[in-house]
């Protein structure tokens, strides 16, 4: 790391331990896991009033993880808990398993749930959790972190859980990826300071973990960053990021340590979460809304490939058309079927979706293509309803 990057995480360290003795530090504690969630009723599906902000992996064998976010009341607060659910039928059916939710109606919410199966064939559940910003008036960023549970067999439908750990400070909300050195990456972020959208690497197969570098979104155009990174070719790291303008991009050429100035990239899209993801014939998938040239709302999520990473894409297999179909999230299967995870109108119909294509079906393009995709759509979940 840089000695710029060194003296950026030296001030931000002393700051954040400022405020720590500031604040109420509940947000420290491991959170409460429930483990029959079904049998509790503030957590049953009925009660939910903002369901939203999914993820999907699956075992070696096929056995389907999600996860999201939801609430008793309509929106991003200090309600907010996490629910895991799994399937065992290719996504027919789904039973929820466990929430982890920090304190109830406290305020402490628990948000922004990853999932992913590491080269091992263990289940990695992420999440972030802090106190809600309404009610902290020392909240910018600083007091969330980055927690893991873990199961050894992801291929178990009733597992054991490992205790509730918190790895480091931030929010990370998508997949992470393993390096062709072996290493294992999170795009963790810490929003709304510079140099917050970080590469967090492991060299221990998750037992450590510790940020490598950053890139700088200009304060003008900093959201939620919701970055991606992927491993070129070439070797070098590609990353894409969330901005109000719609997409950024970085490029490190030494593994994470250092990255270029942020600059807009040529794939237009709202200020919203995408999905980049290498397949298992070595070109990249991204999911965004719109075509790539268009910058268009929450709506009409589409599948796009490239065959030479990313510079140049094909054309679009539309998913769903509906407005407010947002955060698209996935895994390839080792037959090539590609899964894709959605929410649809978090404070109304509630629905957490999930849909299935193959990278055949993008090079098609073909009016059958985006009939089957739509015919292979399932409702893992909708708040509101039993």
């Amino acid at each position: 790391m840089n000695s710029k990057v060194c003296y950026v995480f030296l001030i931000t360290t002393m700051i954040h331990n400022l405020c720590l003795g500031q604040m109420d530090k509940t947000f420290l504690d491991p959170p409460k896991l429930i483990k029959n969630p079904s049998s509790v009723e503030n957590y049953s599906p009925e009660s939910r009033k903002f369901t939203g902000i999914s993820s999907l992996a699956i075992s070696p064998k096929g056995r389907m993880w999600a996860t999201w976010y939801a609430g008793i009341t309509p929106g991003e607060d200090f309600n907010n808990y996490v629910v895991v659910a799994t399937s065992g039928d290719q996504g027919e059916t789904w039973e929820e398993v466990l929430i982890i939710d920090p304190d109830e109606q406290g305020p402490v919410r628990a948000f922004d749930p990853e999932l992913w199966v590491d080269p091992e064939g263990k289940l990695w559940v992420f999440w972030s959790q802090s106190i809600h910003k309404e009610m902290d008036k020392h909240y910018d960023g600083i007091n969330t972190g980055v927690w893991v549970l873990t199961v050894d067999d992801a291929e178990d439908s009733n597992p054991s859980w490992s205790k509730p750990k918190r790895i480091i400070d931030g929010i990370m909300m998508c997949k992470p990826i393993v390096l062709s050195t072996g290493e294992w990456v999170l795009p963790v972020s810490t929003w709304q300071i510079n140099d917050g959208t970080k590469a967090v690497i492991s060299v221990d197969h998750g037992q450590s973990w510790q940020v490598r570098g950053s890139v700088n979104v200009p304060e003008l155009f900093r959201n939620a960053d919701e970055h991606m990174i992927v491993e070129r070719k070439d070797g070098t790291l590609w990353m894409l990021v969330r901005t109000k303008y719609g997409i950024g991009e970085s490029i490190s050429k030494d593994k994470g340590y250092s990255w270029t100035s942020l600059i807009p990239s040529k794939i237009q899209h709202p200020t919203a979460r995408f999905f980049i993801h290498r397949l298992n014939s070595g070109n990249l998938l991204l999911v965004k809304h719109g075509p790539i040239d268009m910058k268009i709302g929450r709506s009409h999520l589409m599948a796009f490939v490239s065959k030479d990473d990313g510079h140049s894409w094909s054309n679009g297999l539309l998913l769903d058309e509906r407005k407010d179909v947002s955060y698209p999230d996935g895994q390839q299967t080792n037959d090539g079927t590609i899964y894709i995870t959605y929410d649809y109108k978090r404070k109304g119909d509630q629905q957490i979706l999930v849909t299935s294509f193959s990278e055949d079906d993008i090079a098609l393009g073909s009016d059958r293509s985006i009939i089957e995709v739509f015919k292979r759509r399932k409702i893992i979940s909708q708040g509101g309803k039993k």
